[in-house]
């Protein structure tokens, strides 16, 4: 083993404050990571850490050390990105995590701003719960995730998109379409296809609706997006969907119009995409990312309604 991985894994040591959590990030035993701050030791011939117990305190000599080692590791990840473009391939790797809440509105837009050039990406998409997409991105399994939440951990990067909530969609032939605005109390008894129980929007739509005390019939309970849309301009019944998931053609072809509740503003959420904090990402995916980004933070979570 280098100097340079030695080094890289004493500064990850001093950035969780702890040989246990700094050996957790790094995949490996606390005995092993242990060895290896002792081989450095040895081989710098000084003393990095004063051990109290179960706590490590720098030493004088290990804070101008660790110094040192975060100039090594920004080099390190500045040397990693000029190598990707000297390294030859048809096209760049890219793995994109995303919760299921995302897949209907923001995953297709993020997978656009990366097809809509020349540049060639070879891009795979791995899905689950926002828990989920969090260890993927933690674990190195994908490059970054996309989540409807705001995610805070020190070892991740959390890019907030857009704030989303919930709209009332009904049919243009239901007796509450021309109402400009109305509130949950108007929700009682009303036909509603929903989302099937134990989806992330399901459980926000349960707990609002037994804080209102408000009983919708519910008549249907459907897991797919695009059933629900169809569903709702033939069968005069309503449904409550995330904003960020409509657009106006898709409104328009399915005679659809939304109805504004107050009190649905209650169910904000920030989308947001998410990556580990040392990544280093191919030139043009960072540029990409980074136009994907602006659109939607530009947008406001509008999306041409």
């Amino acid at each position: 083993m280098t100097e340079l991985e030695l080094m890289l894994y004493f500064a990850a040591v001093v950035d969780h404050g702890s040989l246990n959590k700094a050996a957790k990030s790094l995949n490996l035993s606390q005995p092993a990571l242990s060895r290896k701050m002792s081989k450095l030791e040895d081989s710098l011939g000084v003393q990095l850490f004063e051990r109290r117990g179960k706590k490590l305190q720098l030493t004088e000599v290990g804070a101008i050390t660790y110094n040192y080692a975060l100039q090594l590791q920004e080099w390190e990840r500045k040397l990693q990105k000029d190598l990707m473009n000297y390294k030859p391939s048809e096209k760049t790797q890219l793995l994109i995590g995303a919760s299921l809440t995302t897949l209907q509105s923001t995953l297709p837009d993020i997978i656009a701003a990366f097809t809509a050039q020349d540049y060639k990406f070879d891009i795979k998409a791995a899905t689950g719960k926002t828990h989920e997409i969090v260890e993927m991105v933690k674990d190195h399994k994908v490059d970054f995730g996309i989540v409807a939440s705001s995610i805070v951990h020190p070892e991740l990067v959390c890019v907030p998109l857009f704030d989303d909530h919930l709209a009332l969609l009904l049919p243009a032939s239901h007796p509450l379409s021309g109402s400009k605005s109305i509130r949950m109390k108007d929700l009682d008894g009303m036909g509603m296809i929903l989302f099937s129980k134990g989806t992330w929007y399901r459980v926000l739509m349960d707990e609002l609706f037994h804080g209102h005390q408000v009983h919708p019939d519910i008549k249907m309970e459907i897991d797919s997006f695009e059933a629900i849309i169809r569903l709702i301009g033939n069968s005069g019944l309503a449904t409550l969907l995330p904003l960020s998931y409509l657009r106006r053609s898709l409104l328009e072809d399915n005679g659809i119009v939304i109805v504004d509740v107050v009190e649905l503003k209650e169910t904000s959420r920030t989308t947001s995409l998410i990556y580990r904090e040392d990544s280093v990402f191919h030139p043009e995916v960072e540029n990409r990312l980074k136009s994907a980004i602006r659109f939607f933070q530009s947008s406001g979570g509008s999306f041409n309604l």
